[in-house]
């Protein structure tokens, strides 16, 4: 059994495995509050330390954080690598990355679907109001 719920999230991030070298693309799976799932082309060693940066959000997220796991994916294009997050400040501020991407993959869903232009901050309230409650946790959603 999963000891968290995890949320699907489809944003690029960088991770840097070499904590010297530059860092390589990655395409996140999903988020849970004890870390996240990312897709890889090559396996990353478990328990090896990276650097994870998502840039889809100004200032941009960046955090230190382990390889939980690394597993070949089923339809065998690449790897599933799951990290867990040093800090837990950095789990609650993965978890606001999460929050914030979906409102704006939500602002623009409906701009497409219903022709409206939403703000960000009306988005914000749209959204928290229809699917905060999905987000476990001690915040229960965006405060």
């Amino acid at each position: 059994m999963r000891q968290f719920i995890r949320h699907p999230l489809d944003v690029p991030i960088e991770i840097r495995t070499d904590l010297r070298g530059p860092a390589a693309a990655f395409q996140t799976q999903d988020i849970s509050l004890g870390g996240l799932a990312v897709h890889s082309e090559v396996p990353v060693e478990t328990g090896s330390l990276i650097e994870v940066r998502i840039a889809y959000v100004e200032p941009a997220f960046e955090a230190r954080a382990r390889v939980a796991w690394c597993r070949p994916r089923r339809d065998g294009a690449g790897h599933e690598v799951g990290v867990s997050f040093l800090d837990p400040e950095d789990v609650f501020r993965a978890r606001m990355v999460a929050q914030i991407c979906y409102i704006e993959d939500y602002r623009r869903s409906i701009a497409r679907a219903e022709g409206r232009e939403l703000s960000s901050e009306e988005a914000a309230g749209e959204w928290i109001a229809k699917y905060a409650h999905k987000f476990p946790g001690a915040s229960g959603g965006l405060q």
